[in-house]
C-alpha cells in the first residue's frame, strides 16, 4: 500500500508518498483555506500513485473531526470543514 503523507504546517504544507525520494511543499499560513490546501496537495501529488492519505493536523481531533481552530490557520477552517 502506498500512502500519501500530508503535513499541515504553519508556513508550508509538505507532502511525501511511499516510494518517493523527495518531498514537495507549498506555502501555507493563516489565510490558507481547507479547499486551497486540498487543491495544492492534488496539484503537487498529481503524478504520484497512492492508496491512502495520512494528514498531520496542527490541532486537536476528536471523532475524526478537528475540535478547535489551529492557532496558525484561517479562523474559519474548522467551521467550513464541518459543513462539507
Amino acid at each position: 500500500m502506498n500512502v500519501l503523507v500530508v503535513d499541515v504546517g504553519g508556513t508550508h504544507v509538505k507532502i511525501l508518498a511511499t516510494g518517493q525520494k523527495q518531498s514537495r511543499e507549498f506555502a501555507s499560513g493563516p489565510t490558507l483555506t481547507a479547499k486551497q490546501m486540498v487543491a495544492g496537495v492534488k496539484k503537487l501529488a498529481g503524478d504520484w500513485k497512492y492508496d491512502a492519505v495520512s494528514i498531520g493536523y496542527p490541532g486537536p481531533v476528536v471523532r475524526n473531526r478537528p475540535l478547535a481552530e489551529p492557532y496558525n490557520r484561517n479562523r474559519v477552517y474548522v467551521s467550513r470543514q464541518s459543513r462539507q
